[in-house]
Parts: structure tokens; C-alpha cells; sequence
């Protein structure tokens, strides 16, 4: 027995029964032994933040060379490993900017209820949705054998000790019914549908994510279920969504992290032409908890970034993404800029310009001077984290002067916002 705890029972040997002194010595023993092992905890966590590259920063050597390099680094924020590509032409997009702070989306439909707010601390238009509810977006265009998803999802959990309800988000094929038919919803597989389930844990409880794929009702596919290694850090935190279609192939990213990537998910009997999200139910309150979903993009073709650059001398994207009226780059860009990175370490000798566009909303002036901070935002991500030499790109800003497409859709304005690459 520790000498310290021992002494502290001869201490109290007078004023105490056997019993009293065994109870003391035996609460003193468990107290040291959890202080002992929350320092061990403590150390395996450093340790394994070390290795994840999260521990602390060493200090940077004094460095009379460091004067000249750029005072804050442009950090993306995601590792290297982010390998999602968007679709090059956008077939749908919801940022419910020209929905009613209130009212469900325009054109979609629901077995509960939702609503349009804005939520503090995050720009733009969220979709607030509730346990116990079934939602169907307002999309009507089919969607092609390869094609990507992203949207943005916030979970406002005030953990109370019991299970968290899960939430369930996918791919369904309507074929002849409408796509926000009211049968859909409570019969989503009816013809083909793809499923996501992520079961949210807490701390010592684990969370998971599941895929199925039903073909007219009856079981197609299911994933084993995979761990989400300290998904809890993101409650309160607005997560990223990235799915990818290929024929029957599905890759799925939650955050950098790929989560799946199945050769063999999909069912490709119907074309999928809509997407769902599910709240299931919990012992929760409405005031307890809170599912927000924002900036869904549905878009084909993944971009031949070389062939367009280096052979057709111009490449654009749309997957480059900042938020709302900020220069702020937003880490799910990662993929694309990571892609324009490599072509231009493969060829040492071409120079480029980078320019910046954005839609017709707000000020002419202003968004001539966004475009143009957001133009050397993505200059400053490429010397930073690519170590591209700064003197072979030139930046530029269009502000919404040169359109692609009709600023009056939402779908127009996303397209708007757009990056382009011009080989010099």
C-alpha cells in the first residue's frame, strides 16, 4: 500500500471505527489510482496527437530569410490524403438564399417539419430539420452514372447521457413518380435507393457509419459498419459531406477522412434523381438538440485538370469554395487545389494566372475586390502548402462582370462563383 495513504490512516486512527479507516483507505487508494491513470491517458493523447500532427508546433528557427516570407500562412486545413474532385458541370444546388426565413425550402417535401434560419457564428441560409422526419430536396434533374454530392451538416448536440438519434441522408431513384412524390418518403427503396447511417456516439461511446443499397425493396448491399474515430470533436461544428458516384462505386469523405470506398454499392437497374435525409427519433427535446443542412451541390463529370490546363490552356471550377462574402478558403477545396498543385510540379516551366469570379449579388465594387482577395487566397494556398514558386502566378480578379450562366437561378450563381486557370 502507498506509505501516504497509510499515514494518512494513522492520522485519523483516533477519531475513527475499523470500518471508517478501511472505507478512508480504500477511497484514498481509488483516487490515486484514477489521478495515475488520467496522467496516462493524458500522455497516450499527446502521444497520438503527435503522430496525427496535432500536438503543439515546435517554435521555428530564428531565421533571418524568415522576414521575407508571408506573415500568416494560409492553411487549408485538411490533410494531403483529401483526394475528393467535384463534378465539373453542377446539375443542383441549395445554399436557401432565395428561400423565407421560416418556411421549409421551395419545392421540397417532408413528413414533419423543417425550416430556413440562420444560425449564429455561420454565414448564409441553413435548413433546419427535426427528429423523427423524412426530408426530400427540390430537385427534378436526373442524375448520371457519375456524379458527385456535398453539403454541409451541423449537429448541436447537448449530450444528456443517452443515445443521440442517428441521422440517415442518401440516393433514390423515383422513375416515373415525381421526385418529391408523398410515397417516397415513406417508401424511399421502392425502386432503388443508396443510405448512409451515421450512428452519433459520445466520448466513450463509438460512432459509426453504415451503407446500404436496396434494389425495389429488397436488400442489395450492406457495409460493415465503420468506426468514425473521434467524430464527437465535431458536434457543434459544421462537418463536410463529400460522396462520389461511379457506376456501381461509391467513395465516401466525412471531413479529409475517407470513409468508404466500395466498388460494388450501387444498384444501376434506375437512374438516382434525388437525395433524402432522415432524423430519426430519440428521448431528446427539440431544445436539446439540432440538425442544420447547408451548400448541397450535385454536379458531373470529373475535371481532366491537366488536359484542360496544359492542352486546352484554360481550366474552371466551381470546387473551389470560400464563404459567404469572405476571402476564407473552405477546406473541402483541398482536392481541386491539390489537383492544379501536381500539374504544375509536373511541369516546372509553366506559368499561370489565376482569376476570381463571383455572382451578381451585392455591390459591383465589392465583389470586383472579393473576387480579386479570392484570387491570391488561392495563389497564397499554393506557395504555402505546395511550395509552388509565387513568381510563376499572376492574379486577377472579374468580380460578377463576366457571367456563365443566368445569375437569376441558384443554380446560375453557383456557377458564377467560379476560379479560373489560365496557362500563360
Amino acid at each position: 500500500m502507498n506509505k501516504h495513504l497509510l499515514i494518512a490512516a494513522l492520522f485519523l486512527l483516533p477519531i475513527m471505527t475499523q470500518a471508517q479507516i478501511g472505507n478512508v483507505l480504500n477511497r484514498a487508494k481509488a483516487k490515486v489510482n484514477q489521478r495515475v491513470n488520467n496522467k496516462i491517458d493524458k500522455g497516450i493523447d499527446e502521444a497520438l496527437d503527435e503522430v496525427e500532427g496535432k500536438g503543439k508546433s515546435k517554435p521555428a528557427a530564428n531565421n533571418s530569410t524568415d522576414a521575407a516570407a508571408p506573415s500568416t500562412k494560409k492553411n487549408v486545413g485538411y490533410a494531403s490524403t483529401f483526394d475528393f474532385i467535384p463534378g465539373e458541370k453542377l446539375l443542383y444546388t441549395e445554399d436557401f438564399s432565395q428561400d423565407a426565413i421560416g418556411e421549409l425550402p421551395l419545392n421540397w417535401n417532408t413528413t414533419g417539419k423543417g425550416e430556413v434560419v440562420t444560425v449564429d457564428g455561420l454565414s448564409g441560409k441553413w435548413t433546419k430539420m427535426y427528429q423523427n422526419s423524412f426530408y426530400l430536396t427540390g430537385n427534378k434533374t436526373e442524375f448520371p452514372k457519375n456524379f458527385t454530392v456535398e453539403f454541409d451538416l451541423l449537429l448541436a448536440f447537448n449530450y444528456k447521457s443517452y443515445t443521440l438519434p442517428l441521422v440517415t441522408f442518401g440516393m433514390l431513384a423515383s422513375s416515373e413518380l415525381a421526385t418529391t412524390e408523398n410515397e417516397l418518403m415513406t417508401n424511399h427503396s421502392k425502386y432503388q435507393s443508396t443510405e448512409i447511417m451515421l450512428r452519433p456516439g459520445y466520448k466513450s461511446t463509438p460512432s459509426y457509419a453504415t451503407v446500404k443499397s436496396f434494389i425495389e425493396r429488397r436488400d442489395y448491399y450492406k457495409s460493415a459498419d465503420q468506426e468514425l474515430d473521434r467524430f464527437d470533436d465535431n458536434y457543434n461544428k459544421v462537418i463536410h459531406i463529400a460522396m462520389q458516384m461511379q457506376e456501381s462505386r461509391l467513395r465516401i469523405w466525412i471531413n479529409s477522412d475517407k470513409v468508404f470506398d466500395i466498388p460494388k454499392a450501387l444498384a444501376t437497374q434506375y437512374m438516382f434523381n434525388q437525395l433524402f435525409f432522415k432524423i430519426h427519433n430519440s428521448g431528446y427535446k427539440e431544445n436539446e438538440i439540432g440538425f442544420y443542412l447547408g451548400n448541397i451541390k450535385v454536379a458531373t463529370g470529373i475535371p481532366d485538370t491537366r488536359h484542360k490546363l496544359m492542352e486546352e490552356g484554360k481550366f474552371s471550377t466551381t470546387g473551389i469554395l470560400f464563404n459567404v462574402n469572405e476571402a476564407t478558403l473552405q477546406p473541402a477545396s483541398y482536392g481541386v487545389i491539390r489537383e492544379i498543385a501536381a500539374v504544375l510540379k509536373a511541369n516546372p516551366s509553366v506559368r499561370i494566372s489565376i482569376t476570381g469570379h463571383t455572382d451578381s449579388d451585392g455591390a459591383d465594387a465589392a465583389n470586383l475586390s472579393l473576387s480579386q482577395e479570392r484570387a491570391a487566397t488561392v495563389k497564397d494556398v499554393l506557395v504555402n502548402e505546395f511550395a509552388i514558386d509565387a513568381a510563376r502566378m499572376e492574379t486577377d480578379g472579374k468580380g460578377e462582370s463576366k457571367p456563365v450562366a443566368d445569375n437569376k437561378t441558384k443554380e446560375g450563381k453557383a456557377a458564377n462563383r467560379r476560379v479560373e486557370f489560365v496557362k500563360l
